[in-house]
């Protein structure tokens, strides 16, 4: 019989990535998420049978102990960017990872990937990075040969960066940032798939990994690059951390006083204090070399996905090429 994993969060953004490639390498594929009724596209992701979404709550022991009953590997990808509701930072990235590494050593689960992020830090003032940090101890608590994946910034299709930004550029002629100068080192989410994938499949060795993409750039140099993509020209403002602040601030105050009718998906206080920090892999660090993953370029990715922002979509290219072959 096929070997299984279970996969936490693995409808999500990468958590898909990693569905279909263990199901490519003939896996069978649980995918733990909050509403099953809702991942129902990864089935297709293998043969029939092969790939079910099933339902689990991160919070609950039972339930997370279920999800990976007969498993051969755990993978956890769910984090949370803006906590709303139950889904605190640290009921999710530090006791919901814990969570999984406990149960899986209970279970004597040979083997776990955990998704964590560039820049978790047990001492950070941001909430968001410290939480990360004490999800990375929990695991290695419990399953002290955990694979531990720290991306930058990820990058594909279904991304809320690129996309997000680029849907801003239809609103008007300016386009605002806070933390301008901050570096980042994006990251293709496939490639990411790939790194868990090798520790799912024993082929990497234990430990943590920073990966980042083969581009270093300042938040203002990734937003010109996706300008041109776009074929779009727009004026790029750097918004002042004093300012941003106080826009922050208001924002959180709304979601506090609307019971969090308001979520507040434009800017926290707390990713305000992760934007103050460059986003980069650490010097030394094993990353993609260690797993011998050449990553992906932004520019052979974006256009791929980001055409549909362009003014014309699909038809841009059709259209600059029709007029060159005027002149």
């Amino acid at each position: 019989m096929s070997k299984m994993v279970t996969i936490y969060g693995g409808s999500g953004f990468v958590g898909r990535y990693i569905a279909r490639r263990m199901a490519n390498a003939g896996w069978r594929v649980r995918v733990a998420v909050r509403r099953p009724n809702e991942a129902m596209f990864v089935k297709p992701y293998g043969v029939v049978g092969q790939v079910e979404p099933i339902l689990c709550n991160i919070r609950d022991d039972a339930s997370v102990a279920a999800a990976m009953r007969g498993a051969d590997a755990v993978v956890n990808c769910v984090g949370v960017l803006n906590e709303l509701g139950k889904n605190a930072f640290d009921a999710v990235q530090a006791d919901g990872a814990e969570r999984i590494a406990r149960l899986a050593a209970d279970q004597k689960i040979a083997r776990m990937v955990h998704i964590s992020a560039i820049g978790a830090d047990a001492e950070s003032v941001s909430a968001y990075s410290r939480t990360k940090a004490q999800g990375e101890a929990g695991v290695l608590a419990h399953m002290p040969d955990a694979v531990i994946l720290r991306p930058s910034v990820i990058f594909g299709t279904e991304d809320q960066f690129f996309n997000r930004f680029a849907g801003m550029t239809r609103m008007g002629p300016f386009l605002p940032l806070v933390g301008a100068d901050t570096r980042f080192q994006p990251v293709y989410v496939d490639d990411v798939a790939k790194a868990a994938v090798q520790g799912a499949l024993g082929k990497a060795e234990a430990g943590i990994y920073e990966l980042g993409g083969p581009e270093v750039k300042t938040f203002r140099a990734l937003m010109d690059q996706m300008l041109g993509v776009i074929y779009r020209r727009r004026v790029i403002i750097g918004i002042p951390f004093f300012v941003a602040r106080i826009m922050a601030g208001m924002l959180d105050i709304a979601k506090f006083a609307s019971f969090q009718l308001f979520p507040n998906h434009i800017l926290t206080r707390d990713q305000l204090k992760n934007l103050r920090r460059d986003n980069v892999v650490s010097e030394g660090a094993k990353g993609f070399d260690d797993l011998g993953i050449e990553p992906a370029t932004l520019e052979s990715i974006l256009p791929d996905y980001l055409w549909k922002f362009r003014p014309s979509g699909q038809y841009d290219d059709i259209q600059n090429s029709a007029n060159n072959l005027r002149t």
